[in-house]
């Protein structure tokens, strides 16, 4: 289907901020890990997290959904694959990267697959340091990648893993290894980027009762010589039990980026809720990059506001430990004045698309001047109509859409936000960006 505008109209007002897509895969998981009943408030409930519930329940967790919340009966980590050895995944690379370790605690194997995007994502880099762990698992395609095979056996002790791949690899150990045996020691080797989101899983690991003790070191034994840096950090995970609890999901910073943008580019004020000031969320990012593109940005505890003219300015950004908002601001930059320069993103390259290639060759396509670098773009300012394809990515349909604010713009398979945001076209039409799919 194809994504367009209907109509603008009054851009601005009050709009609740979506749930954290990051934070209700976790708070999912982790209940159905836990001793006891949780009940989660203001989950996403979006393609990617039912793939999250999916498998949870495949292996034993009950499940229900109700009005206003989530009820999950824990299964105390005695996990069984009691439906079928395959589970699809569809297409969450969250819970692909974050299940692999936790399949491990299972009684019998597991098999992890998905649809053909999600079996392009590289997974050695995490099943090589499952492996010190006691871990077994099996790219049955031999390549690295899904589908996955994954044996019962999860001892623990120490390992190490490259930071600079994906947080999720990283989060995965985390979150699994207070139940292994022994409890894990993991050393995350430089450069460690998109750092924020393992801050979401600490977080939200404490509300569910579990401790991890961070260390970080200017140089370490584990460091080698052919890294230009040696800050090596340690997470320490003694074996522990989850707890159940009732746990609110907060507003998501990265789909609060394309209403905060709406308001950037247009001009206009609006309130957006839910959006915590204390938040762990790399992704909050966005305000401070709008506010040096010239928005002006104020925060409160649990809301922001935000006012605009629309004159953008162009800006430097680093998006190392923010990767989500990369088409976001890559679209802010082609829509301001001046050349702006994005790096840290070679991380990108290996998300639902080569995020840096994608987002440059559909601006090239409505006549955007840029160059792209391995890890990330120079974008001059200006762009024409034209129609452009998502290759099925949610965050390129959904920021893409925003060029719609003062071109004529059409998304080729525009749908594909109900991966991550299920009512962006409700949300942004509550601020006055009326989008249609034809």
């Amino acid at each position: 289907m194809i994504l367009k505008v209907k109509n603008i109209s009054n851009i601005g007002g009050i709009v609740k901020a979506p749930p954290s897509k990051s934070y209700s895969h976790r708070a999912i998981i982790l209940a159905s890990l836990a001793r006891g009943t949780s009940r989660l408030y203001d989950v996403l409930l979006s393609e990617d997290t039912f793939a999250s519930i999916n498998v949870c329940k495949a292996l034993g967790a009950k499940i229900t959904q109700y009005e206003d919340y989530l009820e999950v009966l824990g299964t105390s980590a005695k996990l069984h694959n009691s439906k079928t050895k395959v589970i699809d995944l569809a297409n969450s690379g969250t819970t692909l990267r974050l299940m692999t370790s936790i399949a491990s605690l299972c009684d019998n194997e597991v098999i992890l697959t998905g649809d053909d995007s999600l079996k392009t994502r590289p997974m050695d880099l995490l099943m090589d340091a499952l492996i010190p762990l006691g871990i077994t698992t099996e790219s049955l395609n031999n390549n690295g990648k899904a589908p996955i095979l994954i044996k019962p056996g999860y001892v623990g002790g120490d390992t190490n893993i490259l930071g600079n791949v994906s947080s999720q690899f990283i989060s995965s150990i985390i979150m699994s290894a207070p139940l292994s045996d022994k409890g894990v020691t993991l050393f995350v080797l430089p450069e460690f980027k998109s750092k924020p989101y393992v801050n979401v899983t600490i977080d939200i690991m404490g509300k569910f009762g579990v401790n991890v003790l961070k260390k970080y070191y200017l140089k370490h034994e584990s460091c080698d010589k052919e890294f230009k840096s040696c800050k090596i950090d340690e997470f320490v995970i003694k074996k522990q039990d989850y707890v159940a609890c009732d746990y609110i999901v907060e507003g998501d910073y990265s789909s609060a980026s394309y209403l905060l943008a709406c308001i950037a580019i247009n001009g206009g004020k609006a309130k957006i809720l839910n959006l915590f000031k204390n938040s762990k969320q790399g992704d909050k990012l966005i305000l401070d990059i709008l506010e040096k593109m010239g928005v002006d940005i104020t925060r409160y505890d649990d809301y922001v506001e935000i006012s605009s003219n629309g004159d953008l300015k162009a800006v430097d950004v680093d998006l190392s430990d923010a990767p989500d908002l990369l088409i976001t601001v890559a679209v802010l930059a082609a829509m301001s004045n001046g050349t702006s320069n994005i790096t840290g993103v070679s991380h990108a390259r290996v998300k639902e698309t080569d995020r840096v290639d994608t987002t440059c060759r559909e601006l090239e396509k409505l006549g955007c001047n840029l160059v792209e670098f391995e890890d990330g773009m120079s974008i001059t300012g200006g762009v024409n109509s034209g129609i452009v394809d998502s290759y099925g990515d949610h965050r390129l349909a959904m920021a893409f859409s925003l060029i719609g604010l003062k071109n004529d713009i059409e998304i080729i398979n525009g749908e594909v936000f109900d991966v991550s945001f299920p009512n962006f076209i409700e949300k942004m039409a509550e601020i006055g960006f009326n989008l249609e799919l034809v």
